[in-house]
């Protein structure tokens, strides 16, 4: 039986394919162009062999795991958001659309915060983690959500972060300029306690991550999803031996090739 009574299965599925679907052409193999397209740090690669005592294989492999990791995050931010709209009571808008909110949860009935205000929506500003916004960002996305506020006082504004420092639902502290400033009514909220808040099951989240790594193992085994073979070491052998230079020497020219001794 499909444990999640707060989403269905076939739905919990679609979304895991759209997600995995957004990875286009980050699943595409690297080669060693695509590896140098923006030009990699020699310097860095072989104090990173050296110190951590790895193979040039293990090396190269992490890099390019680095890179394609760099865009991913906001394809997982993709997945925390998205699947909201498949849960009762809430609302994913279009981007740049009603405000820009990425989730907008409603109940006629009335949502019961922690604070023990009930109130009957509740706007949402979503991380993928604690510390992704500098003081300026932070500082727009408070006095939006004040301005949500003083628009209609029968709501609350939540910053959600995925990866929050703890479980938490607390009221948010930050600063505008240069003064601290803090509301009952907005807060800084777990991803955990929304979804509390959103489907009424306290450990939902827990459940919702219990099964996502079967569903997409399934979904991969299933569906016409490219593995990449990526061939960057392969080449760097061969021009290593073309050359009848190192690989250290093959990673230098990486980024260096032009450089004084190096061109020669």
């Amino acid at each position: 039986m499909w444990p999640l009574n707060f989403i269905s299965e076939d739905d919990f599925k679609n979304h895991v394919i759209a997600t995995i679907e957004k990875y286009g052409e980050k699943l595409d193999s690297y080669d060693i162009d695509r590896f140098n397209s923006n030009i990699i740090d020699p310097v860095k690669l072989i104090f990173d062999k050296i110190v951590y005592h790895s193979s040039w294989e293990e090396i190269v492999k992490n890099e390019i795991f680095r890179q394609r990791d760099k865009s991913n995050n906001n394809d997982i931010g993709y997945f925390h958001q998205k699947i909201f709209q498949y849960i009762p009571k809430c609302h994913v808008p279009q981007n740049g659309k009603e405000g820009g909110w990425d989730v907008i949860l409603t109940d006629e009935n009335g949502i019961h915060l922690a604070t023990g205000d009930c109130v009957h929506t509740v706007y949402v500003e979503m991380k993928n983690k604690h510390n992704t916004m500098n003081s300026s960002a932070a500082g727009k996305t408070y006095i939006k959500m004040q301005d949500q506020l003083l628009q209609d006082d029968d709501c609350a504004c939540y910053l959600v972060e995925a990866i929050a420092k703890a479980s938490q639902d607390i009221k948010w502290e930050t600063t505008v300029d240069k003064r601290k400033v803090s509301h009952r009514l907005i807060r800084r909220v777990s991803l955990d306690k929304f979804y509390a808040l959103v489907t009424g099951q306290e450990d939902a989240f827990y459940q919702m991550c219990m099964v996502l790594p079967e569903v997409i193992e399934s979904v991969v085994m299933n569906a016409d999803i490219k593995t990449p073979k990526d061939t960057v070491m392969q080449e760097l052998q061969n021009v290593a031996d073309s050359q009848g230079i190192s690989i250290a020497m093959a990673i230098y020219l990486l980024g260096f090739s032009s450089y004084i001794g190096f061109n020669k």
